[in-house]
This record gives C-alpha cells, sequence and structure tokens, in this order.
C-alpha cells in the first residue's frame, strides 16, 4: 500500500481528501503544519507528500526546501496544493522544489494521476 503524507491545516479539506485517498487505496498520514511536515517526512517515509502551501509554523514553500535539503527525505516527491491558480504561483513552487502542484479545490482525478506518476 502506497502511503501519503498529507500536510494539510484545514480539517474540513483534510477529512475530505484523506477519506477519497484511503477509498483509493492509498495509506493517509497526516500533519498540520509545516514543521510537523518535516518531521514526518522522515519518521514515516511515505511515498509521496501533498504540501498545503498557506501552513502555520512554516509555510509549504519552506517545508518542502527543508525535505529537499535533507538526504534522507530528499527523493520524496512532494506536490503542492494550493487555491492560489496563477501560474507565477505554480512556477514558485516548482522552483521551491515541489515536484508537481495541484489547485484547490481539488480535482480529484487530475491529483490521482500525478500521485501516480511518482508511485
Amino acid at each position: 500500500m502506497k502511503k501519503i503524507l498529507l500536510v494539510e491545516d484545514n480539517e474540513m479539506n483534510k477529512d475530505m481528501l484523506s477519506r477519497r485517498l484511503i477509498k483509493k487505496g492509498y495509506e493517509v498520514v497526516f500533519a498540520m503544519d509545516g514543521q510537523e511536515a518535516i518531521d514526518m517526512a522522515q519518521s514515516e517515509t511515505p511515498d509521496v507528500i501533498l504540501m498545503d502551501m498557506g501552513l502555520p509554523v512554516k509555510d509549504g514553500l519552506q517545508a518542502t526546501k527543508e525535505i529537499k535539503e535533507n538526504s534522507d527525505t530528499a527523493n520524496i516527491p512532494v506536490i503542492a496544493l494550493t487555491a492560489n491558480a496563477m501560474a507565477e504561483h505554480r512556477q514558485e513552487a516548482l522552483d521551491g522544489g515541489c515536484d508537481e502542484y495541484e489547485t484547490k479545490p481539488v480535482r480529484l482525478p487530475s491529483l490521482l494521476e500525478k500521485i501516480e506518476q511518482f508511485t
């Protein structure tokens, strides 16, 4: 079973997305802020990280940067999740170390396609 680290501080988004991913056969573990994401990337060694960009403690870009700088977690694919749909936001996420980008509200078929390319 493929493990996804879902980093999301909004309970409703977390609940909705995790239920849909579990239904598709993924194991889902959670982090609520950027620092917790960094810690869990190391302790849980997920196959993919779904990283909200607007997080408390450390934002998604900072957390991704630190995950990618750590040799133990650098190869874990990170998919940015954000309500910011402008082209420059996508480029900022990719430049910041994210491997892919998905806008909110999440379109599950599109997100699953992106997850599958990394697992």
